[in-house]
This record gives structure tokens, sequence and C-alpha cells, in this order.
């Protein structure tokens, strides 16, 4: 318990400083402070299930999903540079939204905690870093593409151009610290006609993924940051004019 309770005060403490950071560049970026670009995805999520068994049943029993998601780099980084990956992914499960944020990382039991800087999508592997907590201990999720797997920029535009018509396969797959990833599912994408860009919002917090727990640890270090980013952008503060201000 007393371990519980200093790795909750130690990411009480980082949160509060990822929050300051979110707020200093809201200043300059104040509808969202990182992926500020991105392209808007609609496609499906079918759930295998398999004979490996994450702790989460939603995860370990077969269905389908529609999906929406948003491709986007973190920093926002001029096209042709290497920046992070985002991929956020929104699913209806017993009418409730669930959503799933992946961003490129390692795969190997120490690189699946370590953000990394891509320049292409195809190879990259997407993870959700911060573990759910299931029955039998802390799960991750992973995506990683099937195809096409050539060359697929990480410049939402460059992507579009890439993609084409075509779709955007992905595997997906969920991990416990330390254990080999299991293919539980594949997640199908296809650009979206309507828009290049969506105005949805994603939070794992407040949309889970069902059945699955949050450890406090992680709550306490991604809900200040995700508070800030929630924040509607201020208004520009109204300019009395001269007649307001008795003038002529």
């Amino acid at each position: 318990m007393e371990k519980d309770g200093m790795e909750k005060d130690m990411a009480a403490t980082a949160g509060r400083v990822f929050a300051r950071a979110f707020a200093a560049v809201k200043t300059l970026r104040p509808d969202r402070p990182i992926h500020p670009v991105g392209l808007h995805l609609r496609g499906r999520l079918e759930r295998e299930g398999g004979p490996f068994r994450s702790g989460i049943a939603w995860l370990d029993t077969a269905g389908n999903h529609e999906a929406e998601a948003r491709l986007s780099r973190s920093i926002g980084f001029p096209p042709g540079w290497p920046d992070i990956i985002g991929l956020a992914v929104r699913l209806t499960a017993d009418s409730a939204p669930v959503d799933i944020l992946l961003a490129s990382t390692g795969m190997s039991r120490a690189g699946r905690y370590v953000l990394r800087m891509c320049r292409s999508v195809g190879p990259a592997a997407l993870t959700t870093m911060m573990p759910y907590e299931g029955t039998g201990g802390p799960v991750q999720l992973a995506a990683r593409t099937l195809r096409p797997h050539g060359r697929l920029p990480a410049d939402p535009h460059g992507f579009r151009d890439a993609l084409g018509g075509g779709e955007w396969v992905l595997g997906l797959y969920h991990g416990r610290p330390g254990a080999p990833w299991q293919r539980c599912g594949t997640l199908t994408l296809l650009a979206s006609a309507e828009a290049a860009d969506t105005s949805m919002r994603f939070d794992p917090m407040q949309h889970p993924i069902p059945g699955a727990g949050t450890y406090s640890w992680t709550q306490a270090l991604r809900e200040p940051s995700y508070a800030v980013a929630r924040r509607p952008p201020e208004k520009e503060s109204h300019r009395p004019t001269d007649q307001e201000r008795g003038g002529p």
C-alpha cells in the first residue's frame, strides 16, 4: 500500500509538470496543444479473441465495431521530419464510446515504454504505453501495419496521398509487461471522404475499454494534462471601442 501511495504521489507530481507544459503550449496552439494537424479515418475493428487471454474480457472475445480514427504527429514538425506518430481510435461498445490512444514506441519489453520519432507509418509500432488493469495485472495494446507495408509518410497529407483509396490494415495486439505480444484483432481504416481532419476529441480516461481498470498512478499522471487539453480555447478579450470608453 505504501509503495502504491508513493507511485501515485510521484505520478501526480509529474502530472502537474506535464499540465503546466501543456498550458504553455496551449497559449501558442489554443485548439490542440499537441497533435495539431490530423487525418480523419473511418473503418472497422474485428476482435478475434484467441487462446492467449489478456485478462480483459472485451479483448478476449470476438466482436465487430465501426471505428473512427485520427492519424497525427505529436509535435507538428514540417512534413518529412521525423515526429511521434499518434493514432486515436473511437469505437462504440454497448452504445457507449470507447477511445484508444496509440503512439509510436518500440515493441520490445523495454522499448514499449519509450516514445520514438518516425518518418513513416508503415514500419512504426504504435502502443498505448500506459497499461490498463486486467484481472491478471497490467495490459498494454499495440497496433502494427499489415498492409500496405510500403512507405506511408507520417505526415497526414502525405499519408492520404500514398494510401489513395486503399485500406490501411493493422494488426491489434495485447501484451503484459515482460511477455510477448498476442494478436487479438484487425483494424481496417480508410481516409474519410468528408474532411481531411476531424474536430472529434478522444479521451481514454472518460471513454475507457469495457471491463478494463485504470491504475490510480496513470490517472494521476494523465488527467491534469487531459483537463488542460479539454479546456476550450479562451476567447480574445473584448477591447472597448472609443464610444464605450466615452470617447468620440
